[in-house]
């Protein structure tokens, strides 16, 4: 991101709000607002921001497996499966 461009004021964006809306979505810019001075938000295309939430969660998820690994709080894969399809079969008489 080049702060030169991407950082306007909030009295920018007030006043030109379509435009830097439009090469937000053209340009998959993201835009820090800045009020007072002090950046207070950021502005940015929604797939763009679905992408980086996505990513967000399969790093946690990726986070806590190691977590599970180095706490010893596995079990060899022929088990879970086995556990599973008990499961599944329980559901299935339900």
């Amino acid at each position: 991101m080049k702060l030169s461009e991407d950082v306007k004021p909030i009295s920018y964006f007030k006043s030109h709000a379509s435009e830097v809306i439009r090469d937000i979505v053209k340009g998959h810019k993201t835009v820090v607002i800045t009020q007072n001075g002090e950046a207070k938000v950021i502005v940015q295309n929604i797939n763009d921001y679905e992408k980086i939430q996505e990513s967000l969660a399969l790093l946690k998820i990726l986070a806590q497996s190691r977590k599970n690994l180095e706490e010893g709080k596995t079990k060899p894969f022929r088990e879970a499966f086995r556990d599973l399809r008990k499961k599944a079969a329980g559901f299935r008489e339900k």
